[in-house]
Parts: C-alpha cells; structure tokens; sequence
C-alpha cells in the first residue's frame, strides 16, 4: 500500500486542487491519499472562507480519502511554522511514502538544495546575512545575499525565492530534512494561473480570484466553471447559508480582544514583540475594521499576512508559552479526523496500527487518549472553530435551518 501526502487549505477548492490530487497520486503510483488541512483559520492570518467540514468534503468528493486537520497553532503560523507541524504530523502516521506540493518551479532537487543550505546555515552564510542587515536591507534581500556567498551553485535560482509556492515548498523540504523523515517529497509544476492573479478566466484559476469575486460581485457564471463538478451541489446549498465568510467579518470580535488587553499589552501572544504591541495600543483609537487595521500597522519589516496573523493569535488566545511547550513536547500529538471515505478502510487501519499520536474521530475520546499538553493544544482548536461558528450564524442567521455544527456533537464526514 503506498500513500501520497497533501498539505492544504481549500480556500476553497478548485479545479486545480482537483488535478493536485489526481497528479499526486499518478505520480507518486499511491493507493490513498490523505490531505492535511486547515482548520477554521487559514496561513495568510484569516478566517476559512467556508467552515472546514465543508471544505473537507469537498476534498474527499474530489479524490482525498482522509482529510485531517492541522492544528491552529500551525495553520495560522509563518510558512516555517505551517510546514513544520503539517509535515510532522504526515510523519507521525507512519503510512505516508510521498508528499507531493505544488510549486512554481516544478524541480524538486533546487527546492531541496535550497531547504538544505536554509536548514544548516553556513558560517558564510550566518556572517553575510548579518552584515546586510545591518545595512538596513530586508530580512529577504539580506538571505538571497548570503545564499550566494554560501552557495554560488545556486545563484542562478535566486528567483526562486520570490515566489509563495515555491517558498512554501522549501519550508516543506525543511521540515523533512529536519525531521529525518523518510517520506519524499516531489512536486507538481504549479497549472494556469498564478497565486496572486485575480482572473476567473483561467480554467485553473486561483483559490484568491474565486475569495475576491464572491467579496465584490457574489456568485457568478464565471464562478461556477472553477469549481470541479463533484462537489458544485454542495456549495450551492451552502451559498448565503453558511459562507462566504471575510476578513471583515471578525472586526467586532477582534476590537473587543484588542480593548480588553489594552491594559495588559500584547507581548504574551504568539509572534508579538513590543514594537508591535504598542504600535497596537497606539493605533487603537483609529480602528475601523480588521483589514485596514491590519494595513494600519503593517510597516516595512512587518507584511499586512503577518500582522493578520498576529492579531487572530490575541482573538484565538495563541501564546508564546503555548508554543514553546507544544516545541518541547514533540510539535504534533494527535491526527484529528475531518472525513474519509470508507472504501479508504484498510488505510485508516494502517493508520491506526502504525501512528505515533492518537487517532480521534470522537471528541469524547479525546480526555481518555490524549496528554495535558495535547489537551491544551486540541481546546484551541475547538475554541477556534467556535469562535467562526458564531460568526457564521450571525452572518448568515436564516442559515439556521442547516444542521447545528458543534466540535463536540459533529460526526466525522464519511463517504
């Protein structure tokens, strides 16, 4: 039995989503495939558009056959941090042979040629990214300097670097390297449009075309051709019931956290220095909503994704103590299934006979098998996924109609 590994979002899944899966498993000559996903809140420090059971669906509708969940902690970190706990938790399951990522540049040896000179960094390396930051230049012009003082035989693939997927991708190579893990990775040269291109007229547009037609225009015939045909029923039914959900959507919510700690300041939460907490409490008076907040405080050092994500980790209660215990105690300590399909039988029992972490498809399992530090980290998770709950009823109250979802009520989607 052979098994492909996926780490995604689904924000939300499209045809190129649905050629990933196909690809992956073609290329690797896997017999399942199981997706890592966001939760409720996704990388670039927002909410999921639509709720993660959806999305979930949508993936084992679409070729996945276990869809798992990636802890919020992660989802909602720095590419290092995103890479690392969903590769860790792919590795922890000790069924998984492959994991196959989307990239930009579509070669997999100058992806992890340049994984390695970031893991271990050279003396060359360290030295001349410290002298060029102390130049004043940013943290990524400083880095391609130092690579190619520390690495000439990469200097030609430098443009490598400035892409998102290909980033990702190395952040991906990291994590394997760093983990001696022994799945390999491969990777499927990115199809149709590119990660930030806002057309629909590309059959394999972007996850961020369909977000930004849906915010200014709502459903639309150009719309409906990106969404592969397995799973168009189930958005429909869901349009207006239950997403889309916005950035926007959480400003109440966010200024209500902001204001209760302004007493207290920010520095406790994860990813939060001084400079940024008092350039909150500072900028307080001015808050309107989350994203021109957010374009408020960015600055030079300081992109509008990381400062999202910064303010979501005060909203979502995301310390830098929780961090550090989940480092120390082994980053992953439980695979949370969303759904599997059931013809996906044997691979579930693999799963279950060779993870190093609990398996849980019941939350009232969860007290039973789980340690205190994993409890800590899985109580964030439900309280995410509560916290976007109410948002969506309150969005969408004539939604209210369609079944309640509650971590610890909801079953686990099977097909």
């Amino acid at each position: 039995m052979k098994t492909v590994g996926i780490i995604a979002e689904y924000n939300p899944l499209h045809n190129g989503h649905a050629y990933h899966i196909k690809k992956a498993k073609e290329l690797t000559g896997a017999d399942y495939c199981v997706v890592v996903m966001s939760g409720d809140f996704v990388q670039r420090g927002a909410p999921a558009m639509m709720d993660k059971y959806l999305r979930a669906e949508c993936a084992l509708r679409n070729g996945a056959d276990m869809v798992l969940e990636l802890p919020v902690c992660y989802s909602l970190g720095s590419a290092e941090y995103f890479a690392h706990g969903a590769v860790l938790l792919l590795d922890k399951l000790g069924v998984v042979d492959s994991l196959c990522f989307g990239s930009e540049c579509g070669e997999i040896d100058v992806l992890m040629g340049f994984a390695g000179e970031l893991l271990h960094e050279s003396s060359i390396f360290k030295k001349t990214l410290d002298r060029e930051l102390r130049l004043g230049h940013s943290y990524p012009q400083a880095r391609n300097t130092a690579l190619e003082a520390s690495a000439p035989h990469l200097t030609a693939y430098i443009p490598v670097l400035t892409t998102p997927n290909n980033i990702l991708g190395i952040e991906y190579c990291k994590a394997l390297l760093a983990a001696e893990s022994k799945i390999v990775p491969c990777t499927l040269k990115r199809a149709g449009a590119s990660y930030h291109d806002n057309s629909l007229e590309n059959n394999f547009c972007s996850a961020l075309a369909i977000r930004e037609s849906l915010r200014h225009a709502g459903a639309s015939d150009g719309l409906t051709k990106q969404i592969p045909a397995a799973s168009q029923d189930l958005l429909e039914n869901a349009y207006l019931k239950s997403f889309p959900i916005f950035s926007d959507d959480l400003s109440l919510l966010v200024q209500y956290c902001l204001l209760s700690g302004k007493n207290r300041g920010f520095t406790d939460y994860f990813d939060i220095d001084k400079d940024l907490s008092d350039r909150i409490l500072k900028l307080l008076p001015q808050y309107r909503d989350f994203r021109s907040f957010c374009d408020l405080l960015k600055t030079k050092n300081r992109t509008y994704a990381r400062i999202s994500r910064s303010l979501l980790h005060i909203l979502l209660d995301i310390r830098q103590e929780d961090l550090t215990l989940y480092a120390k105690e082994g980053y992953v300590f439980y695979a949370r299934m969303l759904g599997f399909r059931e013809n996906a039988a044997p691979l579930l029992t693999a799963i279950k006979k060779k993870a190093d972490v609990p398996v849980l498809s019941k939350l009232a399992d969860a007290e039973k098998k789980l340690a205190p530090t994993a409890l800590s980290m899985l109580e964030k998770d439900i309280y995410a996924s509560h916290i976007y709950q109410s948002i969506v009823r309150n969005k969408f109250p004539e939604g209210n109609s369609l079944p309640e979802i509650n971590e610890y009520k909801n079953p686990i989607i099977k097909l």
